[in-house]
């Protein structure tokens, strides 16, 4: 049995990986910013999976103190993590930016997934087989280092892309950093059918399940390859953007992110 973070996991893909994790016996920690929609989450997925080893925590990954607040609790209640999928994302939303006028995407999609797991790491390594699943995306855009501090503005769709580069950039430092740790970027496949994709296109080009399967083999199975990018588009390991080789640039973005985060 398994002790599994998955963040994001009140609908879509996170939700479905959930259950299928609990369905096989694995402890899962889910995650979402509404109470609400947590709880009745919770007691779906304790139902449909015949399992009480399935907990919920509660954070407003806008918020980069409630995702701070989120660790702590996780910390205290859990004894090891042995994966974490930072599932959460954000693209079409009514405020576009937060409190500290950083773009609510780069926020979301990089900068609570950076603390949260940052903030995780020595839980992690009390497991023998830590792994962090990073969901990044074919949309891959040069980082504003001035957005990302808050003193520019960027359209959603730009956010995003430069939000999941970030994301891939870290992963790839991380697993230089910690090699004990099998860290992997994934795209789990482009417009797939999840409330995400029908709010900002209004359609999709695969099933949710396409997700589910390359989130489940990357998190369970021995095909996670640390310090590298799975493209399900493709099928395969592919390149990322090649920022995400670009070590002063991957220096630059780490500073900035943790004079923000830390």
């Amino acid at each position: 049995m398994k002790h599994i973070l998955i963040t994001g996991s009140t609908d879509g893909i996170g939700k479905l990986l959930a259950l299928r994790l609990a369905k096989e016996g694995h402890f899962i920690a889910i995650h979402g910013r509404s109470k609400a929609k947590l709880n009745a989450t919770l007691t779906e997925l304790k139902k449909e999976s015949n399992s009480d080893n399935i907990i919920g925590f509660l954070a407003d990954f806008s918020d980069l103190d409630a995702v701070k607040k989120m660790a702590l609790e996780i910390n205290n209640t859990l004894p090891k993590l042995d994966v974490i999928v930072n599932n959460a994302g954000v693209l079409m939303t009514k405020a576009d930016a937060t409190a500290n006028e950083i773009d609510i995407r780069l926020v979301v999609n990089y900068l609570a997934p950076y603390q949260l797991t940052t903030s995780l790491l020595s839980l992690l390594k009390k497991s023998n087989t830590p792994r962090i699943v990073n969901l990044s995306s074919a949309a891959q855009s040069p980082i504003s280092l001035k957005a990302l501090q808050g003193k520019m503005n960027l359209g959603a769709n730009e956010a995003y892309a430069q939000s999941k580069l970030a994301l891939t950039m870290w992963s790839f430092n991380l697993a230089k950093k910690e090699p004990s740790i099998t860290v992997v970027a994934v795209n789990p496949g482009s417009l797939l059918n999840t409330k995400m994709a029908n709010e900002a296109y209004g359609q999709h080009w695969s099933p949710a399940e396409k997700g589910v399967d390359i989130l489940y083999d990357l998190s369970i199975t021995d095909m996670a390859k640390t310090e590298s990018y799975f493209d399900n588009d493709k099928g395969d390991y592919s390149k990322a953007h090649p920022d995400a080789y670009n070590e002063a640039k991957i220096e630059e973005l780490i500073k900035i992110s943790n004079n923000i985060v830390l």
